[in-house]
C-alpha cells in the first residue's frame, strides 16, 4: 500500500472516495448516487493504484451493515408492533416489507458502485469468498433480520396469509361457478367486505407485490416459511374433516388430490412468481429455484394430505367397519394411504382401544359384538388382505368373545335362523371349515407369482394361508380353536327345535344339517342325524300304533302322540321332575304296551315334563281351548278337585320344586283363571268379572313369561360329564394315597372312557373341579397334592 504524501492530499483522497461512495460521508448520507459517472472512474483507478480498493470496500461494507442493523432492521420490525387502531396485521405486514425493500433498493447503487471498483482492480479475490457481493449483502440482511427478530412477528404474518387465501379461494369458487347468483348475496366470502366495497382486488394486488419483493430479497421463506406451512397444514385437515365427517358411501382421495394440486399449490405457486427488480442477477436461476422449491413442497404438503386422510379415517374406522360394506369406498381409501404412510401402528392401537370402549363390555349384547365382529372380518380383509391386521386388532375380540357364556349359542343361532343373516348367507355358500393348523390349498401355490410375503407384525406362529382366508366361520371357530363346542351346541339348539315344534316337520332342520356337514363333516354330525330320523320314525310309529285297532289308542279318553327319541344320541336333558295325574299316566302305561308290543324288547322312558297338552277348560261362564305345557296343564288339573291350593300344597302333590310351580301358576293368574287370594295362596275364579267379561278368546297357546330350553345347559353338562371322572380319581386316591394335580390328569387320559360328547378335560378345567370338591370336603388338599378325607 502506497502512503499518502501529505494531509492535505490525505483529505483530497478522502473527499473524492466519499464522492465515489457518499454512504461513507456522514455529512451527505442521505445523497446516494444512482449510478457511476464517468469521470469517476480516474477515482477507482487512483484507489486500485494507491492499494486502497480492498480496505474501501471493506469500509463501504462496514457501513451498509452498520446502517442495515442501526436503521433499516428496526424499521423493518416496527410494523409487527404497531396498534391495531392504526392498521389491521394484514396492512402491517405490506408497509413493513415495503419499507425493506425501499430500503434496500437505495443500497443498490453502492453496491454496484463497488462491482465497477472490483471491475477496475482486475481482481479475483473476493472479500466474502466465492459468493457475489449481491449474496453477501442478502446475507447481510437475513442475518440482520434474525438477530433483531420479536417474538409474535408470526401473528401478523399470518394474518396476511390468511386472508390472501380465503380471497384466492373465494375467486376459484366464482371462477368454476360463475352461472350462480349473486343477487342475494350481500357480503363478500372473501374478505368480509358489503360486495359493493369488496377489496379482494386490491387484496390480490398487495399479495402479489408484497410476495414479489420478498422472493426478489430472498426473505420469503425466511420469513414466511414457517408461516406458510402452519397455514396450509391447517388448512388441510379443516378441509379434509369437511369433507370427509360422516361419509363413507365415497371416495375422496381423487377429490382431495385435486384440491391441494388446483387449490393450494395455485395459490403457492402465485407466492413463488415474482418478477425481476434488480436483487436477483438470473432471472432463470430464479425461475429454476422456484419451480424447485414448489415441486418439493408439493411432494411434502402431498403427503401430509395423505397422513392428515389417514388419520381421519382411522378416527372414524369403528363407524367404517359397523357400516361395511356400504363404506367399502372409505375402506378402499384407507387401504390405499396405509400404501403411503406408516400409521399400521396407530391404526392398530386406535381400533383396539374403539372396541374395547365401545363394544366389549356388558352393556352390548353378544349378538351384537359378533355383528361387530364379522363386520370387522370382511372390512380388515378389503383393507389388508394378509390378514395380519385383522389377526393383531380383533385379539381382544377374539378373548372377550371367549369369556362370553352364550356366545356358541348365539352364533349356532344366527347360522341356523330364517330371517336375514350374515352367517347364514356364510353357511350357505357351503364351504369346507378352515383352521389355523391346515397345510396351504392348491390355490396358493397356483398363484405363486403374484405371492407376497406377510409384513414384519406378522405373528410367525401362524401360517400365511390361515391369515389370508375369508371364511367368517372358520374365524369364529377359531375362537375356541375346536368344533366339537359348536356341534355340541349346535346339538342342543337342535334338539330344543324339534322338540317345541310337535309336527314332526324336519325339511328346514335337513337343510341345516346338510350345510353344516359340508363345514363340519359327517362324523362330527352323525348324531344329529340320528335325532332327525327319530323324528321321522315317530311320526311312522305314530301312525301305526293309531291305525293298529288291536292297541285301542284312539278309544282312550284322549289321544297321545309321542315323540321317541334314542337316549344315547340326544343330548342331555333337563332334571326337573314332575308327577302326572294318575289317570294320564294310566294312557301313558297303555301307550308303553303297545310300544312293547310293536317292538320286543325296547320300552319307553317318559319324560313328563316335556311336551304339550291340549285342554279344553269350562267353567261357569265360559268355556276354553288352549294349548299348554304338562306342567301348566297338571297345575289348572288339580284345581279341578279342590277350588283353593297354595304352593306347596301343589309343590307335594306334583313333585315339583315349589318355585318351578310359583313361576309356572302366574301364567294362570295373568289368563285370569286363578287369583292369589293370600300369600302362595290360590283360588280357581269360576266366573270373569265385567272387565274381563267376553274378552278371553277361545282359542289360546300356552306363551310363557321365556322360552326355556328342554335341554341342560352347558354347565349342566359339563357337570354331569365331570361326575364321571370323580370315581376314577377315588379309585386313584384310594389306591395311591396322595397324587399331584398333573398326576392324575395323566391318569385320567389313560383310564377314563370318553364318549363322542365328552370334551377332554383341561388342566384349569380340572383343578377348578377338585378345588370344589374340597369345599364340599370331598377331597382334601396339602402339600401340592390332593388326598381322601379319612373317615
Amino acid at each position: 500500500m502506497a502512503s499518502l504524501e501529505s494531509e492535505e492530499t490525505f483529505e483530497d483522497y478522502w473527499k473524492q472516495v466519499c464522492r465515489l461512495f457518499p454512504i461513507l460521508c456522514h455529512e451527505n448520507r442521505e445523497q446516494l448516487k444512482s449510478e457511476c459517472p464517468v469521470d469517476e472512474l480516474g477515482i477507482m483507478q487512483s484507489i486500485v493504484n494507491q492499494g486502497q480498493d480492498e480496505f474501501v470496500e471493506q469500509l463501504v461494507i462496514n457501513e451498509i451493515e452498520t446502517k442495515l442493523r442501526r436503521d433499516v432492521v428496526p424499521a423493518f420490525w416496527q410494523h409487527f408492533t404497531i396498534e391495531e387502531s392504526r392498521c389491521s396485521s394484514s396492512d402491517a405486514f405490506k408497509e413493513a416489507v415495503d419499507s425493506l425493500f425501499d430500503s434496500l433498493t437505495s443500497i443498490v447503487p453502492v453496491l454496484r458502485t463497488l462491482v465497477f471498483l472490483r471491475q477496475t482492480a482486475q481482481s479475483e479475490r473476493l472479500l466474502f469468498g466465492h459468493s457475489s457481493l449481491m449474496e453477501s449483502f442478502k446475507v447481510m440482511v437475513r442475518s440482520s433480520l434474525h438477530s433483531q427478530l420479536p417474538l409474535n412477528y408470526q401473528a401478523v404474518t399470518e394474518d396476511f396469509y390468511r386472508i390472501s387465501f380465503k380471497v384466492f379461494c373465494n375467486s376459484e369458487s366464482k371462477d368454476s361457478d360463475q352461472n350462480e347468483s349473486t343477487e342475494d348475496i350481500l357480503q363478500c366470502a372473501g374478505c368480509n367486505q358489503e360486495v359493493d366495497l369488496c377489496q379482494c382486488q386490491a387484496i390480490i394486488k398487495a399479495f402479489h407485490e408484497t410476495n414479489g419483493k420478498l422472493q426478489e430479497l430472498d426473505l420469503l421463506e425466511r420469513l414466511a416459511g414457517d408461516v406458510l406451512t402452519t397455514l396450509i397444514h391447517k388448512r388441510i385437515e379443516s378441509h379434509v374433516q369437511e369433507t370427509c365427517t360422516g361419509s363413507f358411501d365415497v371416495s375422496h382421495i381423487g377429490s382431495l388430490e385435486v384440491w391441494l394440486d388446483t387449490v393450494v399449490m395455485g395459490w403457492l405457486s402465485r407466492i413463488y412468481s415474482s418478477g425481476s427488480l434488480g436483487f436477483q442477477e438470473s432471472e432463470n436461476k430464479a425461475c429454476v429455484s422456484s419451480s424447485e422449491t414448489l415441486s418439493k413442497m408439493k411432494q411434502t404438503l402431498r403427503h401430509f394430505l395423505y397422513e392428515t386422510y389417514t388419520r381421519t379415517r382411522i378416527d372414524q374406522l369403528f363407524n367404517i367397519i359397523i357400516e361395511y360394506p356400504d363404506s367399502e369406498p372409505a375402506v378402499e381409501d384407507l387401504r390405499i394411504c396405509l400404501q403411503k404412510t406408516d400409521m399400521r401402528k396407530h391404526l392398530t392401537q386406535k381400533l383396539q382401544r374403539a372396541l374395547e370402549t365401545r363394544l366389549l363390555h356388558p352393556g352390548v349384547n353378544t349378538p351384537d359384538i359378533l355383528t361387530a365382529y364379522v363386520a370387522a372380518i370382511r372390512a380388515l380383509r378389503t383393507l389388508d388382505p394378509s390378514g395380519v391386521l385383522l389377526d393383531t386388532v380383533t385379539q381382544p375380540v377374539r378373548q372377550y368373545l371367549r369369556w362370553r357364556d352364550d356366545t356358541v349359542r348365539c352364533v349356532v343361532t344366527s347360522l341356523t335362523e330364517d330371517g336375514p343373516s350374515d352367517l347364514a348367507e356364510e353357511l350357505s355358500r357351503g364351504e369346507a371349515l378352515q383352521l389355523d393348523d391346515l397345510t396351504p390349498s392348491e390355490e396358493d401355490t397356483k398363484n405363486w407369482e403374484s405371492w407376497n410375503p406377510d409384513p414384519v407384525d406378522a405373528d410367525p406362529s401362524k401360517t400365511s394361508q390361515s391369515r389370508r382366508t375369508s371364511d367368517i366361520i372358520s374365524m369364529l371357530v377359531n375362537v375356541y380353536g375346536s368344533k366339537d363346542l359348536f356341534v355340541n351346541e349346535y346339538r342342543t339348539l337342535l334338539a330344543d327345535r324339534l322338540l317345541s315344534s310337535l309336527n314332526y316337520n324336519t325339511e328346514k332342520e335337513i337343510r341345516y344339517l346338510e350345510l353344516l356337514k359340508l363345514r363340519f363333516g359327517e362324523s362330527q354330525l352323525h348324531y344329529c342325524e340320528v335325532m332327525l330320523k327319530d323324528i321321522y320314525d315317530s311320526k311312522r310309529i305314530n301312525t301305526y300304533l293309531h291305525s293298529d285297532s288291536n292297541f285301542n289308542l284312539d278309544n282312550q279318553e284322549f289321544a297321545i302322540t309321542a315323540m321317541i327319541l334314542s337316549a344315547q344320541f340326544w343330548p342331555h336333558f333337563n332334571k326337573e321332575t314332575l308327577e302326572l295325574p294318575e289317570f294320564v299316566q294310566e294312557h301313558l302305561n297303555t301307550y308303553t304296551k303297545a310300544f312293547e308290543t310293536q317292538k320286543g324288547n325296547r320300552t319307553l322312558s317318559w319324560k313328563p315334563q316335556l311336551g304339550s297338552v291340549n285342554l279344553d277348560i269350562e267353567l261357569k261362564d265360559r268355556k276354553i281351548n288352549l294349548t299348554v305345557s304338562p306342567i301348566h296343564a297338571t297345575i289348572i288339573w288339580h284345581f279341578q278337585s279342590k277350588n283353593q291350593w297354595t304352593i306347596e300344597e301343589l309343590s307335594q302333590i306334583m313333585h315339583a320344586p315349589a318355585t318351578l310351580v310359583r313361576r309356572k301358576i302366574t301364567y294362570w293368574q295373568s289368563q285370569g283363571f286363578l287369583h292369589e287370594i293370600a300369600p302362595d295362596s290360590f283360588e280357581l275364579v269360576e266366573e270373569s268379572g265385567p272387565r274381563v267379561k267376553g274378552h278371553i278368546p277361545s282359542d289360546i297357546v300356552c306363551d310363557d313369561e321365556e322360552t326355556e330350553s328342554a335341554m341342560a345347559s352347558a354347565q349342566e353338562q359339563r357337570e354331569e360329564e365331570l361326575q364321571v371322572f370323580w370315581s376314577y380319581i377315588v379309585g386313584m386316591l384310594t389306591n395311591l394315597d396322595s397324587l399331584p394335580l398333573d398326576r392324575i390328569l395323566q391318569m385320567l387320559k389313560m383310564f377314563a372312557l370318553q364318549t363322542p360328547t365328552t370334551i377332554e378335560c383341561s388342566l384349569q378345567e380340572l383343578r377348578h373341579f377338585l378345588d370344589r370338591k374340597v369345599a364340599e370336603e370331598k377331597l382334601l388338599f396339602y402339600g401340592g397334592v390332593y388326598r381322601l378325607p379319612k373317615s
